[in-house]
């Protein structure tokens, strides 16, 4: 069980990270962004989490959003995995594992 609420937090730890890194590289690019190589590859690996992000949410929200409401729901699936993992670490005598 800790093997999978590491996994899960570690997977949102990697896509949290590169949808902020895409959004400060599109700041800095500013309207060449989609020529730009690393941008590019940011937004190939956070591709699967929009794309999932918006078959669930509702038609009446923009496109434009949706990046930043993945970003606030993988942050909140972060915490959750956070707080999970703590939880099964006090309950865990050999704290070994929990570090």
């Amino acid at each position: 069980m800790l093997l999978l609420i590491a996994s899960i937090k570690l997977i949102a730890e990697i896509a949290l990270c590169a949808l902020a890194g895409r959004w400060l590289l599109g700041v800095l690019a500013g309207a060449k962004r989609e020529q730009n190589f690393f941008y590019q590859l940011l937004n190939g690996l956070t591709r699967p989490f929009t794309a999932a992000f918006r078959t669930i949410t509702p038609k009446v929200v923009i496109d434009r959003h949706i990046p930043l409401l993945t970003f606030v729901a993988l942050g909140w699936i972060w915490v959750f995995m956070v707080i999970e993992k703590v939880s099964l670490c006090r309950a865990v005598p050999g704290q070994g594992l929990c570090q």
